[in-house]
């Protein structure tokens, strides 16, 4: 069943924005959580719907209709999968390269979420609802490393939030053509969806800010072997970035050359390094991983 709850608002409280009012109120859930219960029309405020920027009164009635969690539905499946951390509250996964993160309609089977399901049974959190329980964040099929799984819902909004501060640790290594002069760029142009196709994103006027911090690891002929520190976290940012300093990634075939001498299917890009704030500790945790094999072979060609 659903929760409801109810507020007065305090003299001393008036002023504040609804969704930081709520989310004060309610602090085991994220800001953006408590702005999507909103956006569905879940709280009113003296009868009526408001927008999370409503500026809370005196005296005003507030109720939220807190939704239940929804019963996972997706079966778990008995895939290896690579644990690097686990506790009561995260799990930290080194997902190979070619899994799909997390179920979509039409394609149920064969993904990340299905292997933790089995791993973790019920002891995940519900907030991305049925076809991702855990999934904080994600990284593409072609795309292998670290990934934070939050195994409880005050991790999850605690794991969100961080990534909505742009606090987390996020490093990644890649192979790019061409041979970058500059030891480091960092690149600081807006992302959005590609007028021309909408299937790709493309640095656009009216895009979201992107921020990356690239350094060169080394030079070969032709290609270059680079680190890509993420400051924000937008859809294919890395790739998009490496292509408009003129450096697509070896093997990507939405941003990169068709032919690839390599015979590459994917991006080479690798989710290395990972670091937050624990959710229950408080403490600074930080997980680094191995280059997988079929990036070393590549590195020891160049070589």
């Amino acid at each position: 069943m659903d929760e409801i709850k109810e507020f007065l608002v305090l003299d001393e409280e008036e002023g504040d924005r609804l969704d930081v009012y709520l989310s004060s109120q309610l602090g085991d859930m994220s800001r953006s959580y408590i702005q999507k219960i909103i956006k569905d029309k879940k709280v009113s405020v003296n009868g009526k719907t408001e927008k999370a920027k409503y500026l809370v009164k005196e005296d005003d009635k507030i109720i939220i209709e807190i939704p239940a969690p929804k019963l996972l539905e997706v079966l778990p499946q008995d895939i290896p999968i690579d644990i690097v951390y686990e506790d009561s509250d995260v799990m930290i996964v080194n997902k190979p390269q070619n899994m799909v993160v997390h179920p979509a309609p039409g394609n149920y089977e064969g993904t990340l979420v299905n292997a933790i399901l089995y791993h973790c049974k019920d002891n995940l959190s519900s907030i991305n609802g049925v076809i991702r329980p855990g999934i904080v964040h994600r990284i593409d099929k072609d795309t292998s490393g670290l990934l934070m799984i939050a195994k409880n819902n005050n991790a999850h909004n605690s794991l969100a939030e961080q990534l909505k501060d742009h606090s987390i640790t996020r490093e990644y290594e890649f192979i790019c053509h061409g041979v970058v002069k500059e030891d480091k760029i960092t690149v600081d142009k807006p992302i959005g969806r590609n007028p021309k196709d909408r299937l790709k994103m493309a640095v656009v006027k009216d895009g979201k800010r992107a921020v990356t911090h690239f350094e060169v690891v080394a030079r070969y002929e032709n290609f270059t072997h680079m680190k890509a520190r993420l400051e924000t976290g937008r859809t294919h940012q890395i790739r998009v970035h490496a292509l408009s300093i003129n450096h697509p990634l070896l093997g990507d075939p939405v941003y990169g050359p068709k032919n690839n001498k390599f015979k590459v299917e994917g991006q080479t890009l690798h989710a290395k390094k990972i670091g937050f704030i624990h959710p229950t500790t408080k403490e600074y945790i930080e997980f680094d991983s191995e280059l997988p094999k079929y990036f070393k072979n590549i590195i020891n060609k160049l070589k």
